[in-house]
């Protein structure tokens, strides 16, 4: 019997975003919004996402003893996040300063913080977080020799699950862990390096499939995403709706899919699934105050793929989804 759903490792950050019409090119200055601060960090974002859906959930990461640590693990708590794992010291916490355009469009930058002192022998130190946990989920704003500690101490019948975000090439002792291998277009180039040959993701996910990982999923934006596996290689559909900001919409997608291939989906239901998720997320902004519950999601999938774009909550029509938590997102 799993104590957790899901256990993250990764990064905590405090997000700094401000809003500007236009990002700047280089050696521009640009005027943009009040700056506001939340909390964010791919791992925590994941723990948060998972939470929210109703996951059992637990996050092993380290913070900053300083205010936007104080933040971070208040916003996992009271997203129901078990923060029996995360570390606190070391060095000031992870920041990532995030610019948005009007059409929700981001570019992040991340000064690593507590996240770089995240270490191999604290992930031993947890053991008994992996022996409980049915998934465990990891990225790359953690040293890489820390996520290869994740995989050597994996229960033996736990599933692992990578998004590599900042992208970097893997060693094959990772690679052959992931189930699956979540990328979008920018991290399957990266990964894939000189191997990359042609221009679409069905190629890109076959490709990525031969390096190792017994499962691949690529992301697609409004697209939806595509799944690949020994069992051959799939498009997954999402909905459409009226993007607001992408910031977390990754994240989301990669804990909703890992909480419901721990409860027994198929890859291609947990993708299709975890697309709807990420479709809700883009509707409001920021990152961890954007994530749907599991109700929020059940009356966006009242909508059929492809359908005129809405906001969760509302049917095509206008008019308020039945079983919605959720106000106009």
């Amino acid at each position: 019997m799993y104590d957790y759903d899901l256990l993250v490792v990764g990064s905590a950050n405090a997000d700094l975003v401000i809003g500007v019409e236009r990002r700047p090119g280089a050696g521009e200055t640009v005027l943009g919004s009040d700056l506001a601060v939340h909390p964010g960090g791919k791992g925590a974002n994941q723990a948060v996402a998972a939470a929210r859906l109703g996951a059992r959930t637990a996050l092993l990461a380290r913070v900053g003893d300083d205010a936007h640590g104080r933040l971070l693990l208040e916003s996992q708590r009271e997203a129901g996040v078990d923060t029996v794992g995360v570390l606190v010291g070391g060095a000031p916490t992870g920041v990532a300063l995030i610019t948005v355009d009007p059409s929700g469009d981001n570019s992040i930058v991340v000064s690593p913080g507590a996240n770089g002192r995240l270490a191999p022998e604290d992930v031993s130190a947890a053991g008994c977080l992996f022996q409980g946990s049915r998934v465990v989920s990891a990225q790359l704003e953690i040293p890489l020799e820390t996520v290869a500690a994740v995989v050597r101490n994996l229960a033996p019948d736990s599933r692992f699950v990578l998004n590599p975000s900042p992208p970097r090439p893997l060693p094959s002792e990772v690679l052959a862990a992931c189930d699956p291998l979540i990328v979008n277009e920018h991290e399957a180039k990266v990964i894939l390096g000189s191997a990359a040959v042609g221009d679409s993701p069905e190629d890109w996910a076959r490709i990525l499939l031969a390096k190792g990982p017994r499962s691949v999923v690529v992301t697609l934006g409004a697209e939806g995403a595509l799944v690949a596996s020994s069992e051959g290689v799939s498009r997954v559909p999402s909905v459409k709706v009226s993007a607001m900001d992408t910031t977390g919409a990754g994240d989301a997608f990669t804990a909703a899919l890992a909480t419901r291939l721990g409860a027994g989906e198929s890859l291609a239901e947990a993708a299709e699934y975890a697309a709807r998720v990420g479709a809700a997320t883009v509707t409001k902004k920021g990152a961890q105050a954007s994530f749907p519950t599991a109700a929020e999601v059940a009356a966006l999938c009242s909508a059929d793929p492809g359908d005129t774009p809405r906001t969760p909550g509302h049917r095509a029509d206008g008019t308020g989804a039945s079983g919605s938590q959720g106000g106009s997102r």
